[in-house]
Order: structure tokens, then sequence, then C-alpha cells
């Protein structure tokens, strides 16, 4: 947290302060998620060692946790559409977290956002939820409130956890596990509901080829395969027709976009 104070948070049992005195420039955890799978969060936040307690905190309650500590890095992949929750803290170099959530929000983003900080003010906290936090969690907190929040945030319902995906005349249902475009139904195996899926919950969005064996196989290498381009064929002939406007789009050298026809 740029100019900060620094406190913190603390355990319930011990309370201690933490406190960064190295300050990493420039650094960043890996994009890739650790965990069991329980949920994916991203952590906007530049103390490094608040942050590595959150991060262990959450990891061992089987999360999948990234942890960046650049304000601009974050907003970056916070708008990938990984994650189903952001830790946000507000002072941050190179873009504060009130304009990360007000880009979000503006954008047409609404996953859940916990926003974090020394700033106990009223004011701070009335700011952060108007400019689209969820919940605001003043410094030093308890590991144990902060895993509670998430997990009560996590559970209000939101439109990422609606039953019926739909993009222009394409529909998928997530509890008949079926899918229609127009009046035609669409048969599709497990792998390729999974696909689009994945594209249906980030329409007008490019969606690499990396992304994909990352959250649609699970893949935490990157291996030399075909494997994308195959099921990506396999299911643009099943949405497309030739007398109905192509859906699913090849964006040369970057990856694919699911768009409804014009």
């Amino acid at each position: 947290m740029a100019n900060d104070t620094k406190t913190h948070l603390h355990s319930e049992t011990a309370g201690p302060d933490f406190h960064s005195a190295d300050r990493h420039a420039d650094y960043e955890t890996p994009l890739r998620p650790t965990g069991l799978g329980r949920g994916r969060i991203l952590i906007i936040e530049d103390d490094h060692e608040m942050a590595d307690e959150v991060v262990a905190e959450l990891t061992g309650r089987s999360y999948d946790v990234t942890h960046i500590d650049s304000g601009l890095k974050g907003l970056e992949a916070a708008r990938s559409g990984r994650y189903d929750l952001l830790i946000v803290d507000l002072l941050l170099p190179e873009c504060d977290g009130l304009t990360i959530i007000r880009t979000l929000r503006r954008d047409g983003f609404r996953v859940p956002i916990i926003v974090v900080s020394a700033l106990a003010a009223v004011g701070d906290r009335v700011r952060g939820l108007k400019s689209g936090g969820d919940d605001y969690l003043t410094k030093p907190f308890a590991l144990s409130e902060l895993s509670a929040r998430v997990e009560a945030v996590l559970r209000r319902p939101m439109e990422t956890r609606a039953t019926v995906l739909r993009v222009g005349p394409l529909e998928l249902d997530l509890i008949e596990r079926t899918a229609r475009r127009d009046s035609r139904t669409i048969k599709l195996s497990k792998s390729e509901f999974k696909l689009l899926e994945y594209f249906m919950r980030r329409p007008d969005r490019v969606v690499t080829r990396q992304m994909l064996l990352e959250d649609v196989w699970d893949y935490t290498t990157m291996p030399q395969t075909n494997l994308v381009d195959v099921h990506i064929g396999q299911l643009r002939r099943k949405i497309d027709s030739p007398d109905s406007g192509p859906m699913l789009l090849s964006i040369r050298g970057v990856g694919f976009i699911l768009r409804a026809p014009t």
C-alpha cells in the first residue's frame, strides 16, 4: 500500500502486526492459482508480508489464490474474468484500488470485491462501497474474519451464478446441461459443454489458448498440443451454421472470442 500506514492484520491468538520492511520492486507472484479449487481469488496488495499471510490462510481453506502487487497488473488480471472474488487494497502503486473497482464496474464486471485498507474513517468505507465494493475490511483484521467474509460474499447470489447463460441467440442451461441456438438443440460432449460455458461467461472478450488450457483442461504447464484448436473446431461446427452468422471467432495470433452475430 503506497503511503499506507503499516497496521495490517492479526491472528486471533497472537495478534501481531506485520511490517514489510523489504519492498520488492516490480514483484509479482506468477499468474497461476494454487490450492484445491474451492474458488479462485485474486489479491491485489503491495504489502508482500501481509499478502503472504492472507494467501496462506485462504489456500489452507482450499481456495485457489493469486497475488499481484501492482494496481495496473492487478486490474489487467481482474479483467481476465478468471476469478470468483477480488481482495483489493486501496493504496496501490500505479493504479489505486478505487480506480480498479470503478473501472471494473463501469465495464460491466460483477465479480465480488472485498476492500481491505488501513483507511478506517466512515467516509473511506462509504467511498469503497459506493465505488462498487461488496465489503470493506479495515486493518488490522483477524485472518479468520477475512475468511468468514470471503465465504459470506461468495454465498451471495450473483449474475455469474445464473443457471441459464445467454449470448445473442445462444442459450446454455447449466442445470439441464442443454444448449440451444434459436430453436435448434445442440448436442455437446462434456468437454464441449465446459468449453462453451467458459466462453459464454466471457462474451465479447478475447480468450487465449493458455487461458483455455489452464482453466478448462487444468494444465499447469503449456504442452505442445492442438487440443484447443480441435475442440474449438468441433464446437464451432455445432453452434454455427451456414444460414446463421458465426459466433465463435478466431483472433489471429491472439486467441478466440464469442460474440453475438450482428
